[in-house]
């Protein structure tokens, strides 16, 4: 046996890996200071419609109410979960939003501290001044706020899911591995008149961690190991993850409080403008979501009303190449060989789908056979996260195949009549579709296709019946 060819295909996913790994450590670099990132939500909100008038408000103390302290795998640390600085936070977001005029109250000892130390020198000046015609002013009074800012980051829930997928065939393979945790703030607007609370509002940000990776570790001789390993990992920055969360806080506040009349704006028809208008829609769509829900992948950008309103139908047509291989207990160097694919796909409610697919391909052994092949699948698809730009999904349906095998020199192998003609099939699956737009989605899928015949490789034995598996990718073009 040709060893070489037996760790070409571990060696050559390594060597593909490689390069994007290379450019990931290529990033690990000093750079020199920039302006802070920013979030997918500033946008938003230094685009705001003019306020008729800026409100004057004061942020006291915006806390971490969690308590909670950093985990590690070796247990707890002193260092806590989220940020100590959201006051900052949230006074540079209401700047930023220009609706506010924020006010200095979370050091105000230190603020009439000064005051204090410059109103006792302007005194002492006045003093010596006293026979003069000329006198020093005093300061004038402090800016007052007619609304208080209250609230905090209310809630950290860690590992709200996470999951993994591997595999590894002799010592070959790679894994990925997720985790997601949630952040949620609460904000309140409080009348300093008489300490009603004007308005009050909630967001939650996910907090992605991610890991990939890939490794080969095998003996292609005695005392030869070879060993190769690549991978990534990425995490987002709680930071900033608080930081999106409060500026949503504040962004919504500003267009609750418009559509409730407690400020105004400077050209009343800014109300219908498309960024109050998705808000709109964003909150009813909300108020259906599920705790399992991600918000930052939500399809709503071009479906919120339909989703929300669970009526959305899509259907459209699409292709993929594929790899096949069979199974039998007849011959055991199957060969894997190319297929394709053209699929028909319509959506009946956001979680289930039905899907024609028709196809030709090819099976193999190494030096027995080779068999041509045709089919049409019917199926029918559950997704499992329809309101995400990207979902995992399992398949169950029935096929309808015919076939011609030949042997290794190239003539059709006889067959029984019985198994002339078309045959049935059963075909499990799984799979995962991501929307790269609003009508274009990248899908890849691994199905089995369970047959009742024994004929598939040209021998019978009616020990087994035949069956084989097919991995395919390709792109479906949505119609809505």
């Amino acid at each position: 046996m040709n060893r070489p060819k037996k760790i070409f295909i571990p060696l050559l996913a390594v060597i593909v890996f490689l390069p994007s790994c290379a450019t990931n450590l290529a990033t690990l670099r000093t750079t020199k200071a920039r302006r802070a990132d920013t979030t997918a939500i500033h946008r938003d909100l230094i685009s705001l419609p003019e306020p008729k008038e800026k409100i004057v408000v004061a942020v006291y103390k915006f806390r971490d109410q969690t308590g909670q302290y950093k985990s590690s795998n070796t247990g707890m640390t002193f260092s806590t979960a989220v940020t100590q600085g959201a006051t900052s936070m949230l006074i540079k977001a209401l700047e930023d939003s220009k609706w506010f005029i924020p006010i200095e109250r979370e050091g105000l000892p230190d603020l009439l501290n000064e005051r204090k130390i410059i109103r006792s020198t302007r005194m002492q000046f006045n003093q010596q001044l006293k026979n003069k015609d000329e006198e020093i002013q005093l300061l004038p009074p402090l800016l007052y706020a007619g609304v208080i800012l209250e609230g905090g980051i209310i809630s950290y829930d860690t590992n709200v899911v996470t999951g993994g997928l591997g595999l590894r065939y002799f010592g070959s393979g790679g894994y990925t591995q997720a985790r997601k945790d949630k952040v949620t703030i609460h904000l309140r607007a409080v009348s300093t008149k008489n300490g009603r609370v004007l308005k009050s509002v909630s967001t939650t940000k996910s907090i992605l961690s991610k890991e990939v990776s890939l490794g080969v570790y095998r003996f292609v001789r005695v005392k030869r190991l070879l060993e190769a390993e690549t991978g990534f990992t990425t995490n987002e920055p709680v930071n900033l993850c608080v930081l999106e969360a409060i500026e949503k806080a504040v962004f919504d506040l500003i267009i609750e409080g418009i559509v409730d009349g407690l400020w105004e704006l400077k050209n009343p028809e800014d109300l219908k403008s498309p960024i109050i208008q998705a808000y709109l829609k964003e909150k009813e769509l909300g108020e259906r979501e599920f705790i399992f829900g991600d918000e930052g992948d939500l399809i709503s950008p071009w479906d919120v009303n339909n989703i929300a309103n669970n009526t959305i139908t899509r259907y459209g047509f699409g292709f993929n190449i594929a790899a096949q291989s069979h199974i039998s207990d007849e011959y055991s160097n199957p060969r894997i060989r190319p297929a394709g694919n053209f699929l028909i796909h319509y959506g009946v409610n956001p979680w289930f789908s039905l899907m024609l697919n028709t196809g030709a391909g090819q099976l193999a052994d190494k030096d027995n056979f080779k068999t041509n092949m045709v089919h049409v699948d019917f199926k029918g698809l559950f997704t499992l996260f329809p309101k995400k730009k990207w979902s995992p999904y399992f398949s169950l349906g029935g096929s309808v195949y015919n076939f011609w095998a030949k042997d290794k020199e190239g003539k059709e192998i006889e067959r029984n009549r019985d198994y002339y003609g078309w045959k049935p099939a059963i075909v499990p699956g799984i799979g995962i579709e991501y929307f790269l737009s609003r009508n274009l989605a990248l899908n890849a899928a691994l199905n089995y296709y369970y047959t009742f015949n024994d004929e598939l490789d040209g021998k019978k034995t009616n020990n087994k019946n035949d069956s084989f598996w097919k991995a395919q990718i390709g792109f479906i073009w949505y119609f809505r």
